[in-house]
């Protein structure tokens, strides 16, 4: 499978985003995938390689993989993230893209529809919420109340938290950890999970936080009824940072919506059963975008 890369320019403040993209143009409607936060591609490993035919796009965010820091740090928010989305797109020559979001990045990727409806050909929303996630991450508010104590805390020695989490976070102890508290270890193998961790470390503790906290204060809880591209919803029944009552609203909410829910899969469903996912992606993209395009125009530039 051959990858190109390349970097758009942030129309709020000029920061260079970097994006690779690979499969072939014109024949099927593009592809663009959304991270989580932290993460710059780990949990679609599998998925790749699936649509491997089809033309795809994955941007890094803000101070994310090989994106570099933002020019202004403020510039973290979803809005700010959703319009980098649409840089994306026009740099990649890309008109409109099925948008597929992994949790933080349905909240990227509902934004983008709202701001840039025109360029949203379908969603698929995996494991995420439409509105303030961290009101029930591990079904409570906890995370939300002490996030603004957490974020002075790294402000006073922001060096010394990226020195802890750059030594700490890429380590087998760190990935028997999440097995705990998280992933199902039975179902996904320590390589695919790794390179979160590796990601993670290598994020500034800064502008994770902030950006974080700007994930928590997002909604687009009022744009869901009137979304009008098709829409596919992935929920893990098992999922502690995102309970799947969130995805059910999703699909509950949007009109026309399809909802699938593994009951036995955790907030790294796409990882943990990339059979299903990938077959169910796959099949939504076949009858609700290119069946409901009547045929294969194409959805790129040239």
């Amino acid at each position: 499978m051959s990858t190109a890369w390349g970097y758009a320019v942030a129309v709020s403040d000029g920061s260079p985003l970097f994006y690779e993209s690979w499969g072939e143009r014109g024949h099927t409607t593009p592809v663009l995938l959304c991270d989580g936060i932290g993460c710059d591609g780990y949990v679609w490993r599998h998925l790749r390689h699936h649509l491997a035919d089809r033309h795809c796009v994955h941007p890094h965010y803000r101070g994310h993989g090989r994106t570099p820091l933002p020019r202004d740090p403020a510039r973290v928010t979803i809005e700010d993230l959703a319009d980098d989305v649409a840089c994306v797109l026009d740099d990649a020559l890309v008109d409109r893209a099925v948008v597929i979001g992994h949790s933080m990045g349905v909240q990227v990727a509902l934004e983008t529809y709202r701001r840039h409806v025109g360029r949203v050909a379908g969603l698929v929303l995996m494991c995420g919420a439409a509105s303030h996630p961290l009101r029930t991450f591990r079904g409570s508010a906890v995370l939300e109340e002490w996030l603004p104590t957490i974020q002075k805390l790294i402000q006073k020695a922001p060096r010394i938290i990226n020195r802890l989490t750059r030594a700490m976070l890429p380590t087998r102890l760190a990935y028997e950890v999440a097995s705990r508290l998280e992933i199902r270890r039975e179902l996904i193998e320590p390589s695919d999970f790794m390179p979160y961790l590796e990601g993670m470390a290598r994020i500034d503790a800064r502008l994770f936080v902030a950006m974080l906290a700007a994930a928590g204060r997002h909604s687009a809880e009022d744009l869901l009824p009137t979304v009008t591209v098709p829409t596919l919803v992935v929920a893990g029944g098992r999922d502690g940072f995102t309970p799947p009552e969130r995805s059910r609203a999703i699909a509950a909410a949007v009109p026309g919506a399809e909802l699938l829910e593994i009951p036995n899969a955790s907030h790294t469903a796409p990882i943990e059963h990339p059979h299903l996912v990938n077959v169910t992606v796959r099949d939504f993209l076949s009858r609700r975008i290119e069946g409901a395009a009547g045929g294969t125009r194409s959805a790129s530039a040239e």
